[in-house]
């Protein structure tokens, strides 16, 4: 009776040499699906490292930042594109020299890029710029005071407005035109 139940469970690996093939078999197959798959998705049989896609000028070329970091009041020279990408700096000439600003305009330029935020809406309690009614006992303290608030900073408006990179005097000079539009 043990004869007919065995027959039942039998299994088709009969011998220690079948059970080995199928181990490795087990283990051999995954990996080259896997390669074939592989080099089939990045669309190569093989990877040639002389090829021209692998050259220094290449890799560099592929390497090279889209663009430069500029911290205000760095001083650097324009650069010039030239035929294959590559950046080099231009000639300095007398045409590039920087054409001294009206002090007026400088002011309102600065105003413009970091007071008008809350200096043209009154965000945060900020006085309109014009709005006399609201500049009027400020500008009674006195420019000093003003001068102060606009550096140190004053309830919701931070140092300087916000821009840690403007001079004391680019500062001031904001302030002075602030007030000059104000009374």
């Amino acid at each position: 009776m043990s004869d007919v139940e065995d027959e039942g469970h039998s299994t088709p690996i009969q011998t220690p040499g079948q059970l080995i093939v199928v181990v490795l078999a087990a283990f051999i197959v995954p990996v080259v699906v896997l390669s074939l798959i592989g080099r089939f998705a990045i669309g190569e049989s093989s990877v040639d490292p002389n090829s021209p896609a692998f050259s220094e000028e290449a890799v560099a070329k592929r390497l090279h930042p889209v663009g430069n970091l500029m911290i205000a009041g760095d001083s650097i020279q324009p650069e010039a594109q030239t035929g294959e990408g590559a950046v080099v700096a231009a000639p300095a000439t007398a045409s590039a020299a920087p054409v001294a600003e009206d002090p007026a305009e400088k002011a309102k330029r600065i105003f413009t890029a970091s007071c008008a935020a809350c200096h043209a809406t009154g965000a945060a309690g900020a006085p309109k710029l014009g709005d006399n009614a609201a500049w009027a006992p400020r500008i009674k303290t006195g420019t000093e005071t003003l001068y102060i608030s606009a550096l140190k900073g004053k309830n919701a408006m931070p140092p300087k407005g916000g821009n840690a990179g403007l001079s004391d005097d680019d500062v001031k000079a904001v302030v002075d035109y602030m007030v000059s539009q104000s009374k």
